[in-house]
């Protein structure tokens, strides 16, 4: 499964960037996350990874993301995995004018057993749930400017 969200954000992209690439920031804008720690790697840079915990429904998820690509202020991409599920997120970033950016980020899902059913069964959830992660963030992002 494949889809691409965009969302408009009414922050120069140097500073959408400098919010962005903040490992510390991540829990203003994704409420789920319980916490996060650097299992390898150089943190923040291409081939780092890091074990994020959620907490959804009272249940918790446990997550490996490994960067795969840091170009910024254009593009950062990273993989998400766990036992059932490979996730490849690709994000870039377009500056709109001095005070505006379009993200834009393109999910790639493969999935098994039950996930691989849910996937098939409600593709909608997967993207709705990534443009609420990315609607936060914009809300973070313009509140901090």
């Amino acid at each position: 499964m494949r889809y691409t969200t965009v969302v408009d954000i009414n922050v120069g992209r140097d500073r959408l960037i400098e919010l962005f690439d903040s490992s510390e920031n991540m829990k203003k804008w994704q409420p789920d996350l319980v916490s996060y720690a650097q299992m390898s790697g150089e943190p923040g840079q291409v081939g780092a990874k890091m074990e994020l915990v959620y907490n959804m429904n009272n249940k918790e998820y446990k997550l490996v993301e490994t960067i795969t690509i840091k170009n910024f202020p254009e593009e950062f991409a990273a993989t998400y995995e766990t036992d059932k599920m490979w996730n490849l997120v690709t994000n870039q970033f377009y500056v709109l004018d001095d005070e505006r950016t379009r993200w834009e980020s393109v999910s790639e899902f493969k999935c098994q057993g039950f996930m691989r059913i849910m996937a098939f069964l409600m593709p909608s959830m997967f993207k709705k749930q990534t443009l609420k992660m990315m609607n936060n963030f914009k809300a973070f992002a313009e509140e901090a400017k």
